[in-house]
């Protein structure tokens, strides 16, 4: 096992010369949610339904693409990759029954990205649930274990699949979260996370369902964490640590009356059913409910709709042959009936609700809300879970995620206080997420309203693009702070945060203004730059993303990688895309030696570069706009920077001492940066920045230090050309100020700032390799 490359000292991350290190991170990648044989995205039908004869083999990317996408990322600027996997990869074919290829593919993309110094951190990943019903995670045969069918999730709406939609170019967007409130997820959480409780009579294998389920999805992960341990050369040396199981839901447990929508059920689209009438359409009765949509205020009732599953029911029939994954169930467990009236919730021979509370009490008798699920029902599987995990990778740190924008756990000073765990939330911006455009005129405070902060939610809402912006930091702020008021004090490193970039009808797919884009991405970053947070992993990285059908699940457009977008130039030599270090690396050294500081240093290198290959190289294949695509004609084909210019941006990556404030202002293109520290920092241990040189060409730069001297120099740093900023400073307090080269935001560059551009490169003084 190799000694740790990161630790956790507080709340801040420590390097091995005890400098704070700043996680810059992208979530890896978007096409792992579903298989390669067959290469099944949700906006395919075929073999859908051959839930255990497939393979995730060549997910995320084959090895042989591997180097292509980690060089990208590095010189992006990343250092830490969210290492998205799903429990359907591991054991979808039963239970028990591990895939091994798919593990050793896994190890062989660790093991490269150790080539690139990339963290890993591995996520478990799910999204309601599974595939089948409507997100991605768990394999099939959890549902058939549950005693649900999946082949009538459509006709009884037990949820909303864009695979075995009608017209699945025309699947509702942002409709696939609402299946947390129908009747297949909440029976699949439910039963997970209290099945002792709510389905004692679910006896599986002598197991109640919620110990059967658990302990599979723990193993599984279990099992993956050996075989990284017994690889010999990655547990630590790459993988970093282990995330909980992205975003739980409470399912059903704590809903105070099932015949009605929670205060706090915030999301409604489509059809939205009560959970009694989720659960009486799975049994095949029609009903009548309301149906709602999202508009320029928010969601709002549209009308109603009569829902008639013609006797289909989302239950497994009677006579099902229940021996197809070798399991045993108790007899008490009936199958052909709905799992809540055989708990006595309904009575199927007249239709009546006899226990609307049911799920609203624990065991204790003790009140629900979500907060008591948190502590009591999440906590006991994470607390499993991360033993788990730690008998295999002793001293992994552990990302615990807390259901999103809930009040995490009360741990503080518990012996769950655990020095060795990040607070790991999500946040996205709400309004634009669902509208799908980037609106610079209003948003909303979503936690502020959620925490009580405002005697009315019309004072929660924010105007002007400035009060956005900062509201978007506060919220951060406030999570980052309530984070540790219940957890301790530890690391916050926001895991998932992005934006959609087919706002706008796809505008930019069109017109190749990506302006919106740049302004959301932009207003995210200087939030998360601004709330103290320790670092974030963007969402997403998709390597298949097309203008047609982005993300290629459920309508999802987030990737900040398109194969129909150019990739931004980061410096003349960067843009083939293809990996292979230089044989050295170029430097330039800024001193301003009349100064005794050493402060505003300036560019002082007199070598010369002829780079007469600049505009070859800026035309290569990867970026050209001659690109062929199978787009339709109405979305365009017109490829811009898909906003770059907004997150590839300038970042700490090493610190001596501790990061006090730091952001950069993409308007101005002004980067600024403050620390403290004991000792000064050296020639060989320095503060080290991100610099990306399409905002700062190393011959445009003006840099203001409050002491000490520094270097730019472009590196070959662990397989990927990146410009680093390294500063040699005293020790106390310090600051710097970085400003670049203010460009268009949103917009490719224009051929005469693209010419201006050429030239700029071909007038540098700065050795080019």
């Amino acid at each position: 096992m190799a000694p740790l490359r990161l630790r956790i000292e507080g709340r801040t991350f420590r390097d091995t010369e005890d400098r704070e290190v700043t996680l810059r991170g992208i979530n890896v990648a978007g096409d792992a949610k579903f298989p390669t044989r067959p290469d099944l995205p949700s906006n395919e039908s075929g073999h859908f339904f051959d839930g255990d004869d497939l393979s995730f083999v060549g997910r995320p990317f084959s090895v042989d693409e591997a180097d292509v996408h980690f060089s990208r990322l590095k010189r992006w600027g990343y250092n830490i990759i969210r290492y998205i996997f799903t429990w359907e990869a591991i054991e979808h074919e039963g239970p028990g029954k591990y895939d091994e290829e798919w593990v050793q593919h896994t190890l062989e993309i660790l093991r490269l990205a150790k080539g690139y110094g990339f963290y890993i951190l591995m996520d478990p990943h799910q999204d309601v649930w599974s595939r089948f019903t409507g997100g991605s995670g768990a394999p099939m045969w959890t549902m058939y274990a549950c005693g649900l069918n999946p082949r009538s999730f459509l006709s009884t709406q037990a949820a909303w699949v864009q695979n075995t939609y009608r017209d699945p170019a025309k699947y509702p967007k942002m409709i696939w979260a609402t299946n947390y409130y129908r009747l297949a997820c909440q029976v699949m959480f439910t039963c997970f996370f209290g099945g002792k409780d709510f389905a004692p009579k679910a006896i599986i294998d002598g197991q109640n369902i919620q110990d059967y389920l658990q302990d599979h999805f723990v193993a599984a992960c279990r099992h993956l964490a050996l075989r990284i341990k017994q690889a010999g050369d990655l547990e630590n040396d790459v993988v970093l640590g282990w995330e909980s199981i992205n975003e739980p839901n409470r399912g059903l447990i704590g809903w105070q009356d099932i015949t009605v929508i929670p205060d706090d059920q915030k999301l409604q689209k489509g059809p939205s059913p009560t959970a009694w009438q989720a659960i009486l359409t799975g049994s095949g009765r029609a009903c009548e409910m309301d149906t709602w949509d999202f508009g320029g205020l928010g969601p709002y009732k549209s009308g109603t709709e009569l829902v008639d599953p013609k006797g289909d029911s989302a239950w497994l029939p009677a006579d099902y042959d229940d021996s197809r994954y070798g399991w045993t169930r108790d007899s008490d467990w009936k199958l052909g009936e709905c799992l809540w009236a055989q708990h006595g919730v309904w009575n199927p021979s007249n239709d009546q609700v006899l226990k609307k509370d049911y799920f609203s009490r624990a065991g204790s008798g003790r009140k629900i809300d979500y907060e008591y699920f948190t502590n009591n029902y999440f906590m006991p599987h994470y607390r499993r879970y991360r033993k788990a995990i730690t008998s295999v990778h002793e001293d992994a740190t552990m990302f615990c995620q807390p259901p999103v924008l809930e009040i995490p756990p009360s741990l503080k000073g518990t012996d769950d206080d655990d020095p060795n765990m990040v607070f790991s939330p999500h946040f996205y911006d709400g309004v634009t997420l669902m509208m799908k455009k980037w609106n610079r005129y209003w948003n909303v405070d979503v936690f502020g309203i959620l925490r009580g902060k405002y005697l009315s939610p019309a004072f929660a809402i924010k105007i002007g693009e400035t009060a956005i912006r900062n509201c978007f930091r506060d919220q951060l702020s406030a999570i980052r702070k309530e984070g540790m008021e219940y957890m301790g004090e530890r690391p916050c490193v926001f895991t998932e945060i992005g934006i959609p970039y087919d706002m706008d009808d796809k505008h930019a797919y069109k017109t190749g203004d990506f302006s919106s884009q740049s302004a959301a991405m932009d207003a995210n970053h200087y939030a998360l730059e601004g709330s103290g947070a320790n670092g974030y992993a963007l969402w997403l990285y998709t390597c298949t993303n097309s203008h047609q059908w982005g993300d290629r699940w459920n309508g999802e457009d987030l990737s900040i990688f398109s194969l129909d977008d150019k990739p931004l130039p980061l410096h003349p030599f960067a843009n083939n895309e293809e990996p292979g270090p230089p044989s050295r690396p170029a430097s330039i050294h800024f001193l301003d030696q009349t100064s005794p500081s050493f402060s505003q240093s300036h560019c002082a290198d007199t070598s010369h570069v002829f780079p007469e290959n600049v505009k070859s190289a800026l035309k290569t294949p990867s970026i050209s706009t001659d690109q062929k695509s199978d787009n339709p004609a109405e979305i365009g084909n017109t490829p811009g920077f898909r906003a770059a210019e907004a997150y590839v941006r300038p970042s700490p990556i090493a610190t001596v001492g501790n990061v006090t404030a730091w952001g950069f202002d993409l308007r101005n293109c002004v980067f600024t940066f403050s620390l403290e520290c004991k000792e000064a920092a050296t020639e060989d241990v320095p503060t080290e920045i991100f610099l990306p040189e399409f905002h700062f060409p190393r011959d445009h730069v003006e840099v203001e230090v409050s002491s000490g001297k520094w270097t730019i120099s472009v590196d070959d740093m662990d397989g990927g050309m990146t410009q680093r900023l390294r500063w040699r400073h005293g020790a106390g307090k310090q600051h710097m100020r970085v400003k670049g080269v203010q460009r268009r935001h949103g917009m490719s560059l224009g051929k005469e700032e693209e010419e201006g551009y050429l030239e700029q490169c071909r007038q540098s003084k700065c050795d080019l390799m």
